[in-house]
């Protein structure tokens, strides 16, 4: 690939992603005669559209997210601030979201009282914050609901999350397509997830298993982490001593994966090759120089918080999303996780965390 056409699929994906473009549409009168006399004055000119990247009115866009004690976290908030620095008419008031829903909560309480003109919020729990989500919109303040959803959805206006579900069904089709042009139809595949009770690695699980039966395949071995390297490293290295053979892996999550390679280099073991999660810069950088056993990662990435920012921008000054027919921004969005291998791993890397 060029690298004009590189840099091409990167922008566009970055418009798609990070909301970089989006804004009002044009509202078209529809046209019932054939006739090429001029529209009547009942009929409605063409609305200029308005550019989404021309400044708005002055707004403040609060924010509160879950402490950064993991890498993706830490991404969250990264990319909230990137994006709200790119506007020159947006205020970014970001509140601590402490140790725990309860302090969250508290946390929310008085972001609400300062009254902003829209909140981001990544709740510590969806369920638990959904009340206070709910406070805020019955103040009049938009809430943009990022990532883990509120359990009733009068506690937000928009919804933007990455696709746990999807992540596995990539992963899961990755792998077998592979190990089915390769002939091995009786593979030994498995999995490390990540915290066993938490619907996102149940949703992710679910993705993998339902798409690896499309290829005749299951998972034979199934090991859980906690989404730490620690954690990743303990369980990679009783999976390993309890298969001493395997033919592909597949790990939830690419901060875990630092453990999960660790515990392959110390045990000398390269017959399979394995698939990460989230899309981390390091990861997408070990797939560039294809120097582990790590092949590809499947995306679940956190610029989805500057999108949040971008989509908060628009709900304040009343604009919709430029390519789509309807005036205003949609009620829920979710971004499809993608594939990256070597053969694409440069397009994805600006978007590494």
């Amino acid at each position: 690939m060029s690298e004009k056409s590189r840099s091409s699929r990167v922008s566009r994906r970055n418009i798609l992603f990070s909301g970089a473009a989006v804004g009002a549409t044009a509202l078209v009168a529809s046209c019932t005669s054939n006739s090429e006399d001029k529209p009547s004055a009942q009929s409605s000119a063409p609305a200029a559209p308005v550019d989404s990247g021309a400044p708005g009115k002055a707004i403040t866009i609060g924010f509160s997210a879950p402490a950064a004690d993991h890498g993706w976290l830490a991404a969250i908030t990264t990319n909230a601030q990137r994006r709200a620095k790119q506007f020159s008419e947006v205020t970014f008031k970001a509140v601590e979201a402490g140790e725990d829903a309860t302090a969250q909560r508290a946390a929310m309480e008085t972001l609400i009282q300062s009254k902003p003109d829209v909140i981001v919020v990544l709740p510590f729990d969806g369920a638990q914050l959904t009340a206070t989500g709910r406070k805020a919109m019955q103040a009049g303040i938009p809430v943009v609901n990022l990532d883990r959803q509120f359990s009733d959805e009068q506690a937000f206006r928009v919804l933007i999350k990455g696709d746990n579900y999807g992540m596995g069904v990539a992963a899961g089709h990755f792998i077998g397509s592979r190990l089915k042009a390769d002939g091995k139809t009786n593979a030994t595949i498995a999995e490390i997830a990540g915290i066993d009770n938490l619907p996102l690695t149940q949703d992710r699980s679910r993705g993998f298993k339902e798409a690896l039966a499309t290829y005749g395949m299951s998972v034979k071995h199934r090991v859980s982490a906690q989404f730490t390297i620690d954690s990743g490293h303990q369980v990679t290295s009783d999976l390993l001593q309890a298969a001493p053979k395997l033919d592909a892996v597949w790990n939830h999550d690419d901060d875990q994966g630092v453990g999960v390679l660790a515990a392959v280099k110390q045990a000398g073991r390269d017959e399979f090759f394995m698939v990460g999660g989230a899309g981390s810069r390091k990861v997408m950088e070990q797939i560039r120089d294809d120097n582990t056993v790590l092949k590809a990662t499947v995306t679940y990435s956190p610029t989805m918080a500057g999108s949040a920012v971008s989509l908060a921008r628009l709900l304040a000054n009343n604009r919709g999303m430029a390519d789509l027919t309807e005036l205003g921004v949609p009620k829920e969005l979710r971004l499809a996780s993608e594939t990256i291998t070597q053969s694409n791993v440069a397009d994805y890397l600006p978007l590494g965390f």
